[in-house]
């Protein structure tokens, strides 16, 4: 059998690397960022722009957490 080690010396072999998750978790902060720019600059103009702006909300701000926790493990 061919043992491969996974990137960035991350040993858990079915997950994300250590160097995807920051990946992921840089572009989650940035997408919370943008999402609360937009808000703070233009308000929410509607029912669908709080549905954009909550369902944006729980993305970004899960994947954050997510990838988080997992650098956090280690």
């Amino acid at each position: 059998m061919n043992h491969r080690h996974a990137p960035m010396g991350n040993h858990d072999k079915f997950g994300p690397s250590r160097g995807e998750l920051k990946l992921r978790l840089a572009i989650s902060l940035l997408g919370l960022a943008l999402l609360i720019g937009a808000y703070a600059t233009n308000g929410i103009g509607g029912i669908a722009s709080l549905e954009i702006g909550i369902i944006g909300t729980a993305f970004f701000g899960g994947s954050a957490i997510w990838s988080a926790v997992r650098l956090l493990r280690g």
